[in-house]
């Protein structure tokens, strides 16, 4: 549908730049918490997630599916929300397993410092944990969170 419906593949890229915002601010964060503090990886991971993910609702609900207002702000929010924390079941696998070895690529093969190789890595890997839960999160969002439009509307 998405390839072959022109309102669908708008939706799409609309919701494609709404990512990409809310990937934005994901790294933003990380790299603020994971920089200035001494929170690992998933938990700065964690607490990025969260802040992308209230842009991005709000973001999505008033831009990319306007015509989505059979349920209360709340309501949606909830749903958003619960999509996007099954999210966080792929996500924190990702960062916590392919962390490590990023870093270790990182260091021998750039013979990158820890400090330096620890930043590619955690942006490789949130890179890598971003796409896929994007897939995720655009699919089941259409089809559950924002049902209550037609494909074609």
């Amino acid at each position: 549908m998405i390839l072959t419906d022109t309102k669908e593949r708008t939706r799409f890229y609309k919701f494609a730049l709404v990512g990409a915002l809310g990937a934005a601010i994901d790294f933003g964060v990380m790299n603020l918490l994971s920089h200035f503090t001494s929170l690992s990886l998933v938990y700065a991971g964690t607490i990025s997630f969260t802040c992308a993910v209230f842009s991005n609702f709000i973001w999505n609900r008033f831009w990319t599916y306007p015509e989505s207002r059979s349920r209360t702000l709340l309501h949606q929010l909830g749903m958003f929300f619960l999509v996007n924390t099954a999210g966080v079941a792929i996500r924190i696998p990702t960062l916590h397993y392919l962390e490590p070895p990023m870093l270790r690529f990182f260091e021998s093969v750039f013979h990158a410092s820890h400090k330096t190789a620890e930043f590619y890595a955690n942006n490789v890997t949130l890179a890598a944990a971003v796409g896929v839960v994007m897939i995720w999160n655009f699919f089941v969002n259409r089809y559950w969170t924002y049902n209550d439009i037609d494909i074609t509307s």
